[in-house]
């Protein structure tokens, strides 16, 4: 498989240099590209310095905006999957040949890496508004996903489409909802992740209530009504 990671960042150059190189040493076979989403920091300096692959983005477009750039790359490039990769040292590298290997043999759309599935997951709030994720999803399409709220997620050569061509979709929970509901077929793979290596998070307490209820609604809205 011909596989793309796509980075978006902004503001994380405490990150992303280790991000990165680790990307390169685990995974060597498989490809990178940084979206450098307006970044206020020396993120787009560090691209430049350390000859990384990227695109800067004028302004700060959001992690939607920076995905769907990355997924228009792939497709023009012809890429057989996209995998979406946290810029902040979260996410394992290790992980990415287990995906690409479930999508293949159990023939896949979308495949997640579940902290669920590892005995792990989101606490506090966030864990609270995932479970509730989670019950909204089954209740919609029939089927389970243990962590909804994982941001590493691998989609086939028809879902890079789909996103490189839409105006309304979004690498988050919702839309994967819609999709399963659209037959797309979903997997997910265990997978354990990290702590924030560096930076701050945009998601703090009332930020990640807040994009629980919003997702919750997403979910409401689009499952029934749209």
């Amino acid at each position: 498989m011909k596989i793309l990671a796509v980075i978006p960042a902004y503001n994380e150059e405490e990150c992303l240099a280790d991000t990165v190189n680790e990307l390169t040493s685990v995974c060597p076979d498989i490809d990178y590209l940084v979206i450098n989403d307006g970044s206020k920091d020396s993120t787009g300096e560090i691209c430049d310095r350390m000859h990384f692959n990227h695109v800067d983005l004028p302004v700060n477009c959001g992690l939607t905006s920076g995905f769907k750039c990355g997924c228009k790359y792939a497709y023009r490039n012809g890429y057989d999957a996209v995998v979406q990769f946290d810029s902040d040292g979260q996410h394992m590298p290790q992980y990415i040949g287990p995906m690409a290997k479930a999508m293949r043999a159990q023939k896949a759309d979308i495949v997640i890496a579940s902290r669920g599935l590892a005995g792990g997951g989101a606490v506090g709030a966030r864990g609270v508004g995932a479970k509730l994720i989670t019950k909204l999803i089954k209740a919609g399409t029939g089927q389970t996903i243990t962590d909804p709220t994982s941001g590493m997620r691998m989609y086939d050569r028809r879902m890079i489409e789909t996103y490189a061509k839409s105006f309304d979709l979004a690498p988050e929970p919702d839309s994967i909802a819609l999709l399963m509901r659209g037959g797309a077929k979903v997997v997910e793979v265990p997978a354990q992740m990290r702590e924030r290596q560096g930076g701050t998070s945009y998601l703090r307490f009332f930020s990640s209530i807040s994009y629980m209820a919003r997702t919750c609604l997403s979910l409401l809205l689009f499952l029934w009504f749209r």
